[in-house]
């Protein structure tokens, strides 16, 4: 008996060793052998997923997205020149007229079938006139709903029928390294597709908006591809794009987008009242530094110090007072300005909410029942060139 077990283990042993030679060196031989016996093996069923995934397409991703992002066309009043209507001015130079009629462009996303687009602020600031371009050919006037400076957002709405939607992603998940798509229409040439990676989450500190949590891409975006999608590998919306680092008025590789998280919360105040509504305590915060904490006399290594209180706001109203570090906010542990910003931003005014803070050496907490942030205009900054 043990001498059958032998042999067959030699024999299997031998099949083996032929049949990997054969894989190895004839390999054409296999597949012939599969195709003329319509039996394809274990090892050979995953090679057709395998090449489509090696050739790298995400023409999946554009098509499913595409149809949902619109061009947007302005158009602004002419602005009468200055001294248009002094006698003497017009003596001398003659009847200048009202001046041009300015016009602009920019991108979209459908993200609704009810007409809601999400696009930039500064693409329809100001506009008289809303033409909204489908990719299908239709067009359709927009109506602005409601913007937010302080994110550079607005949404429009259109009224028109089976209306293309996009999905909306789950930017909280994106990581660097993320495959991307910008779509929009670039200097008005047409609706345009370009790919690229996440280069970067979370930044700030640009002196673009007030609340800054980019995502950064090296997927091109130029002008006109302001508040078009920046979407991932599965077609869904992960971003609003919105400008760019350019010393040449073009793509340099460095993009920046509103993560659709942020977006989402706008969309949806907006829809709901007209106007985004946020916390705010009344105080003047920084980055913690060694400087600063030996200041102000703190042992803190982390949160966020208040050099400055507002008096009679809510901070100063709850014991705030200036050299307190704030470590945490709710449930938010907080390391930065625009951490705190953000986070106080999404508190509901008039209701009570428990801060911690480090004073000195001591740990204690607060309820600090924040009131309705006012409206500050946007920064700019040369560096960071608007895409419209």
């Amino acid at each position: 008996m043990k001498r059958i077990w032998l042999l067959f283990a030699q024999a299997v042993t031998v099949l083996l060793a032929a049949y990997f030679v054969v894989a190895t060196l004839k390999p054409e031989w296999l597949n012939r052998r599969a195709s003329l016996g319509g039996v394809v093996s274990v090892l050979e069923a995953p090679a057709t997923p395998a090449a489509a995934t090696a050739s790298g397409s995400l023409s999946g991703a554009a098509k499913k997205a595409a149809p949902a992002v619109v061009s947007i066309n302005i158009s602004k009043a002419a602005q009468p020149t200055p001294r248009s209507n002094d006698p003497w001015f017009k003596f001398f130079f003659g009847d200048q007229g009202a001046g041009q009629q300015q016009v602009g462009l920019g991108s979209g996303v459908i993200v609704s079938t009810d007409g809601y687009i999400l696009t930039n602020n500064h693409v329809v600031e100001g506009a008289d006139e809303i033409d909204v371009a489908l990719n299908d050919g239709r067009h359709v006037p927009g109506k602005v709903i409601g913007t937010d400076p302080d994110t550079d957002l607005a949404v429009l709405k259109v009224e028109l029928d089976k209306l293309p939607v996009i999905v909306l992603g789950n930017s909280d998940a994106l990581e660097v390294g993320d495959q991307v798509l910008a779509i929009g229409n670039p200097f008005g040439v047409g609706q345009t597709v370009t790919s690229g990676i996440v280069s970067a989450l979370g930044r700030n500190q640009l002196g673009i908006n007030t609340f800054e949590n980019f995502i950064q891409t090296d997927a091109a975006i130029n002008p006109g591809n302001s508040g078009g999608a920046l979407i991932d590998v599965n077609g869904n919306l992960e971003g609003i794009n919105t400008a760019i680092f350019s010393r040449s008025g073009g793509s340099m590789g460095i993009g920046f987008a509103i993560p659709v998280s942020t977006a989402k919360q706008v969309l949806e105040d907006i829809v709901k009242s007209g106007k985004v509504t946020r916390g705010w305590i009344g105080v003047e915060p920084n980055d913690l530094s060694p400087e600063l904490a030996e200041t102000f006399g703190v042992k803190a290594d982390a949160g966020v110090i208040i050099t400055g209180v507002l008096q009679n706001g809510p901070a100063a109203k709850a014991g705030v007072r200036p050299g307190d570090v704030i470590t945490q906010v709710g449930e938010k542990s907080i390391g930065n300005v625009q951490q705190l910003l953000g986070a106080v931003a999404g508190l509901k005014p008039g209701a009570a909410t428990r801060f911690a803070l480090q004073r000195g050496s001591d740990k204690l907490e607060l309820d600090v029942t924040p009131g309705l942030r006012p409206r500050v205009p946007a920064r700019r900054v040369p560096a960071a060139d608007d895409t419209e």
